[in-house]
């Protein structure tokens, strides 16, 4: 287990290094030389751009990765994820309703940036709860599966509306916002993901023991003294830091959140927490990064969306998951 943790852990170094130095300008060779102005330009486009899309990667990629696997457990649901059961539906009808249905709050810099983050973490959270509250009363995982979506769905509606009512400036914001993407943010964007993301792995971690024992049941849970309500509070908040502030920065990305974990369970044959975070954290990393170096294409100026390198990627896990789950193997 040790070794396919290294391995893991070396390929994260490798694809990083890689969406670093490849993109549509080439590769970046050591800064300096005879031509100063180019050095300089190499420069900017690392600092600038690179490195911190890179980042970006990696941190969107571990966010999904520990939400979905956070939701499975909670949920006790295979197909669960903040995509799938509508909570970055949710984060964003929370940003739409900062930048379209109240636009006057907005602001610039750090204030607007905040103000995104903050409204995405609302906005999953209230989608959270919703399903949430149905889970409690009905039993059927599919049924509550579906009534995510249609939350989510619901949500959709409402930023159309808003986008429908609001004003030429506001919706151009939210569109550009809407198309998604991992470069483009700001280094201080960056470092308020960077903060969310690690304070959502956190609580994450800190719940790794009870989220082993809800595997087992919340009857058992309960008599081994553990407080479902305060753990499953816990598990809310740190989805929503880690869901919503993807979904703030990067717009809407699907089918990490729900496909990774499963690859996890896959490759390290675990149902422990101790193990299947940690490996859920790297392959998300992994994954993502991959993700955004297939989306560029070198020598051209283009480049595809993420969403879609995700989406197939991630749509095969997910149909292997439910032939499985007929077979009577659901996690």
């Amino acid at each position: 287990m040790k070794l396919k943790f290294i391995l893991f852990l070396v390929l994260l170094a490798a694809l990083f290094a890689a969406d670093v130095l490849v993109g549509s300008t080439g590769v970046l060779w050591p800064f300096g030389g005879s031509d100063a102005s180019a050095g300089e330009i190499a420069q900017r486009i690392l600092f600038d751009f690179r490195l911190p899309k890179a980042a970006v990667a990696l941190l969107a990629g571990i966010a999904l990765a520990a939400s979905g696997l956070l939701m499975q457990t909670v949920f006790r649901n295979p197909l669960a994820g903040p995509y799938v059961l509508g909570v970055s539906s949710g984060a964003s009808l929370g940003v739409a309703v900062f930048l379209l249905g109240l636009p006057m709050l907005g602001g610039a810099g750090i204030a607007r940036d905040l103000g995104v983050a903050v409204s995405a973490w609302i906005g999953a959270a209230a989608i959270l709860l919703l399903v949430m509250a149905v889970s409690a009363r009905i039993k059927d995982i599919m049924a509550v599966l579906i009534l995510g979506m249609m939350f989510g769905s619901a949500a959709s509606a409402f930023v159309d509306v808003l986008q429908y009512f609001s004003s030429d400036t506001a919706l151009k914001g939210f569109v550009i916002w809407s198309m998604g993407s991992l470069g483009g943010l700001s280094h201080g964007q960056l470092l308020i993901m960077a903060v969310c993301v690690a304070g959502g792995l956190l609580l994450a971690a800190g719940s790794v023991k009870s989220l082993n024992l809800l595997l087992l049941g919340e009857g058992y849970a309960r008599s081994m003294g553990v407080s479902v309500k305060r753990v499953r509070g816990v598990i809310f908040l740190a989805t929503s830091l880690l869901a919503g502030s993807v979904t703030a920065f990067c717009g809407p990305i699907g089918f990490v959140g729900i496909a990774v974990p499963h690859i996890a369970r896959m490759v390290f044959r675990r149902a422990d927490h101790r193990v299947l975070l940690p490996a859920s954290v790297l392959i998300g990393a992994d994954m993502m990064l991959f993700c955004d170096l297939v989306s560029q294409l070198p020598g051209s100026d283009l480049i595809l969306p993420v969403n879609t390198i995700t989406a197939l990627l991630g749509i095969p896990v997910v149909v292997m998951v439910v032939v499985n789950s007929k077979r009577g193997r659901i996690m």
